[in-house]
């Protein structure tokens, strides 16, 4: 009896074995939107990449290769550390085949590089760093809605032809900030401008006097903020307290709608901005944004526009590959042209890039404005070949292979 005993429990250990793999292929598909949901960057990304997601998922049908689709969302909590985490745990033991969002460069290099090791998609909707698609570019990963260059590539050459020729800069001290001002230094410089000052300010911070007073004498025609979410509001508040605005020009490098509504038309008016997307820029984009609009009472970002686009792009290219495997996926994107009610004509380069088209708003005054939400006026598209970085300057590596 003792040895049947152990039969039969070498044979549920076998059927255990055997049946956790056949369990993950006939449970839900799921994307895992990994996000900030409490802190400065909650409104941009948040909850709203979550219901976007999710859009995207019904209108696509639920379903994709005979499976369920499911969305899971975690909080990064603005901390690498915690990101990797989560991403590792899904990937590892919760059979999460794609991350999604991730509106903090630093947690978005750290879960590039980890779905990079595991062979998962990575679709960078939310993070802005132009490092994804360059020195740590991945196969598997694909930057979705905006990054640095291309954001100094709009605001920062339209505020230097304005005449502008000194700056200083107040930068939030991790990889965001750095990328965003080392790509406009550079714009700067080509236009024939010059840096005059800079200065880091901690992640989260509640109070820039100090580094408002440094900007203030420096006497630089313009104080580019290199942040964004809580800190930009903040900033921007406190620059209108000090009177700052009125000799010096304050621009936003990386400026989300939800930052202008939380500020309010009277403190952000003439501001000028670059952005992936605007809800109210014609028809396609107004009737998706009614419909986020109606499930969130809020508006929607360029975050959010993108997170759906990228999960419906992904879904089109599983229903067309027949698979789920990464860099099978992975390919597929590329290979497919990118159209929606965002993006039109949108390709994605072998670096991961996906080239679209750029604005520039200029914020309305209260006066301006005529209805909610009518936040911005159009200054000018910026053709997807001239807002993104050119593919051989990123020094991405996956160019350097035979």
């Amino acid at each position: 009896m003792k040895s049947c005993g152990m039969s039969i429990g070498a044979f549920g250990l076998a059927l255990a074995l055997f049946s956790a793999p056949a369990l993950a292929q006939d449970g839900p598909v799921k994307l895992g939107v990994l996000t900030d949901m409490s802190s400065l960057y909650a409104d941009n990304g948040g909850q709203g990449s979550v219901v976007a997601a999710q859009m995207a998922v019904d209108d696509f049908g639920g379903q994709v290769l005979g499976r369920s689709i499911q969305i899971v969302a975690g909080d990064h909590q603005n901390k690498a550390d915690v990101g990797a985490t989560i991403a590792r745990r899904w990937l590892e033991n919760e059979n999460v085949e794609v991350i999604l969002d991730v509106p903090n460069s630093a947690v978005a290099l750290a879960v590039q590089g980890i779905t990079r090791d595991k062979k998962k998609l990575f679709l960078a909707t939310g993070a802005a760093t132009s490092r994804l698609t360059g020195d740590e570019c991945s196969p598997t990963g694909i930057h979705w809605t905006y990054d640095t260059y291309a954001l100094s590539q709009g605001t920062t050459r339209a505020m230097s032809r304005l005449g502008t020729n000194s700056w200083y800069f107040i930068s939030v001290d991790y990889s965001l900030g750095a990328q965003l001002e080392a790509d406009s230094r550079k714009v700067i410089v080509a236009m024939g401008g010059k840096v005059i000052g800079a200065v880091k300010h901690p992640l989260n911070t509640p109070d820039f006097s100090s580094f408002l007073l440094q900007a203030q004498s420096s006497k630089a025609d313009v104080i580019a903020l290199a942040d964004t979410g809580g800190d930009f509001i903040n900033v921007v508040k406190q620059a209108g307290e000090f009177g700052i605005t009125q000799r010096q020009k304050l621009v936003g490098l990386l400026v989300f709608i939800a930052d202008i509504h939380s500020l309010g038309l009277q403190s952000a008016q003439g501001l000028m901005l670059s952005s992936a997307f605007y809800w109210d820029l014609n028809e396609d984009t107004r009737a998706w944004s009614k419909r986020f609009i109606a499930k969130t009472q809020k508006v929607p970002t360029m975050i959010h526009a993108g997170t759906y686009g990228a999960v419906m792009h992904y879904l089109r290219a599983v229903q067309a590959a027949g698979t789920l495997d990464g860099p099978t996926i992975a390919a597929r994107m590329r290979a497919m042209p990118v159209n929606d009610f965002m993006t039109k004509n949108g390709r994605i380069r072998e670096d991961g890039r996906l080239v679209r088209d750029m604005y520039l708003f200029r914020v309305k005054s209260p006066e301006q404005s005529k209805y909610k939400f009518d936040y911005y006026e159009l200054l000018a598209t910026i053709p997807g070949e001239e807002a993104f970085r050119p593919m051989e300057q990123g020094g991405c590596p996956l160019l350097k292979q035979p």
